[in-house]
């Protein structure tokens, strides 16, 4: 596995989301995470390995922009729109429907390296916490390295983070624009409420 300072992995970065099989380790604000191309299926399964991940849990997705999320869905509910425009970039995930029977879940990371990326390569990017399923979250690589089983392809070090971190807030948004909280996090109810 090859380790890089956050500071000078960006073009190993793109060029590993480019290969259908390329997995990284990167650092977010909230923990460490696992990322690959959203469309390359034999990554996605990679990372579904790595964390004995269940199969029937859905990858979210970090995104450029709300507008890369349209590609993906049929429509984004009027209420997801205002939570993203208040919480993106932020630690607030969004899961809306899809408008094909399923669900897409989308967050813009608030940490430098991780926007710079998404920035340059302007597509989403599949995206989970670097852990074993049902383990703490990693907020340093070593951590991450000593939890999963095998190693992605680069880890990007941004050091470590605070131990105070949480993950994101996951909130799921209906067409009708109802919504609730699906796992607390640093964004609390009374918040997500105050912008509606």
């Amino acid at each position: 596995m090859l380790v890089l300072p956050a500071a000078s992995a960006l073009d190993a970065a793109l060029g590993i989301l480019g290969r259908t099989d390329g997995v990284i380790l990167a650092p977010t604000e909230t923990v460490y995470g696992l990322i690959c191309d959203a469309d390359h299926a034999e990554a996605r399964e990679r990372i579904y390995r790595l964390k004995h991940r269940p199969a029937d849990k859905l990858l979210a997705n970090f995104v450029p922009s709300v507008g890369t999320v349209s590609a993906f869905v049929r429509e984004i509910p009027e209420t997801a729109k205002i939570f993203a425009e208040h919480f993106c970039p932020g630690p607030v995930t969004l899961v809306i429907p899809d408008g094909r029977g399923g669900t897409f879940g989308f967050r813009i990371p608030d940490h430098p390296f991780m926007l710079a990326l998404l920035r340059a390569y302007g597509k989403a990017v599949a995206s989970t916490s670097a852990n074993l399923s049902g383990q703490p979250a990693a907020l340093s690589i070593g951590q991450a390295e000593a939890s999963l089983d095998g190693e992605p392809d680069l880890a990007v070090d941004g050091g470590i983070i605070p131990a105070s971190s949480k993950a994101s807030t996951v909130v799921q948004v209906s067409a009708d624009g109802s919504w609730r909280i699906l796992r607390p996090g640093p964004v609390s109810e009374n918040e997500l409420k105050s912008v509606l």
